[in-house]
């Protein structure tokens, strides 16, 4: 079993920055795919970013290519989202997941078997 516990969310204004980390517990972090998702109020939990095992594979989607940035450090069981130039609407609650499935999987929701509590992101104009 995986916890995952998100932090560093918080109030930023348009054009600001925040990073956020999820550290996870256990000893088999590294077998994991991670990914970062978002939920805004009364939308559905979309799929922001993807990283692979190792670190050497990612995805990011459109809405934020360019902008956010995934990266992990096996070493500490934390994998990071550093989010630039953020816009009113990316306000959501992030959530950190893992997935131990193969890598092709890992832009579907399903395939992720463990989830953090989330931590709240807010752009204000």
């Amino acid at each position: 079993q995986v916890q995952l516990v998100e932090s560093g969310g918080g109030l930023v204004q348009a054009g600001g920055s925040l990073r956020l980390s999820c550290a996870a517990s256990g000893r088999t972090f590294g077998a994991y795919a991670m990914g970062w998702f978002r939920q805004a109020p009364g939308k559905e939990r979309d799929l922001v970013a993807t990283i692979s095992r190792g670190g050497g594979s990612t995805y990011d989607a459109d809405s934020v290519k360019g902008r956010f940035t995934i990266s992990r450090d096996n070493a500490k069981n934390t994998v990071y989202l550093q989010m630039n130039s953020l816009k009113p609407e990316d306000t959501a609650l992030y959530y950190c997941a893992a997935n131990r499935r193969a890598w092709e999987t890992a832009r579907l929701p399903w395939a992720y078997d463990y989830w953090g509590q989330g931590t709240q992101v807010t752009v204000s104009s």
